[in-house]
């Protein structure tokens, strides 16, 4: 007698749906994750974007934010500089202004000696009494860098004594830019004549800006190399040379000068 077949278990239709629902649990887990990552990154992103804004003075509540300092020419003492290397505006001492005469460009030669010699800053400034009235001679080496007309930030302090020395004189002032023979020809400067009028015009712009000195009473020049105070051919003589002189007219100078 011939043996029944057993009958063929039925297929299992359904069991790919254990897989997929193990695929799609995975791919959850996926997203989330990187739903996770990527809002931590935002927070840090954002977290950076606005340190670096506030480290170039953009204010983040200003709809079109604006920096803090604002350059005011083209050629300036502060550009690229952060608001708290800039110098302090100058009170008004209340002194009534006089015009300076002899006697009073020797009390001030002696009063900027004096603060020289106190705080050490002898090679760096000079101060000489001649037919045109009072030179006070900035070094470049004090003042300035090499092939720059920016202000050194080390420099305000002396450079505010000597600007309250003499904002309280009526007299005209001029502002001269000196260099050695040494030729310069860079993007900024393409000879010596452009360097020298910078550093004056610098000078200018800060005496004014910071101290009130009256507009129409001072002036800025370059002279390039041609105006030396000492040899060129010499190291010494050449560093002599760079400089800035600001000269406080006398009263026969104020007579031949417009």
């Amino acid at each position: 007698m011939a043996r029944k077949k057993k009958p063929e278990k039925e297929a299992n239709m359904e069991r790919w749906m254990v897989s997929y629902a193990d695929f799609i649990t995975l791919l959850f887990a996926v997203f989330v994750t990187l739903y996770a990552m990527s809002q931590t990154d935002k927070k840090k992103a954002e977290e950076v974007v606005e340190s670096l804004r506030e480290s170039f003075g953009y204010s983040k509540s200003s709809s079109s934010p604006k920096p803090r300092v604002i350059d005011s020419g083209n050629i300036n003492i502060i550009p690229n500089m952060r608001p708290q290397s800039l110098p302090q505006k100058a009170v008004k001492s209340g002194k009534t202004k006089s015009h300076a005469e002899e006697k009073d460009f020797k009390a001030v030669k002696a009063a900027i000696e004096a603060y020289l010699l106190k705080t050490g800053a002898q090679d760096k400034v000079s101060v000489e009494i001649n037919r045109r009235g009072l030179v006070v001679s900035l070094k470049e080496a004090g003042f300035f860098d090499s092939g720059s007309a920016i202000v050194q930030q080390s420099a305000y302090s002396l450079l505010a004594h000597v600007a309250e020395s003499l904002v309280n004189y009526t007299n005209p002032v001029r502002v001269e830019g000196h260099t050695d023979n040494v030729p310069i020809n860079s993007r900024t400067f393409p000879s010596n004549w452009e360097l020298s009028t910078a550093r004056a015009t610098n000078l200018v712009q800060y005496l004014i800006k910071y101290y009130e000195f009256e507009p129409e009473k001072i002036s800025a020049t370059g002279f390039g190399e041609y105006r030396p105070v000492a040899d060129n051919t010499t190291v010494d003589g050449r560093s002599k040379n760079r400089r800035v002189d600001i000269v406080l007219l006398s009263v026969e100078s104020e007579r031949g000068e417009p």
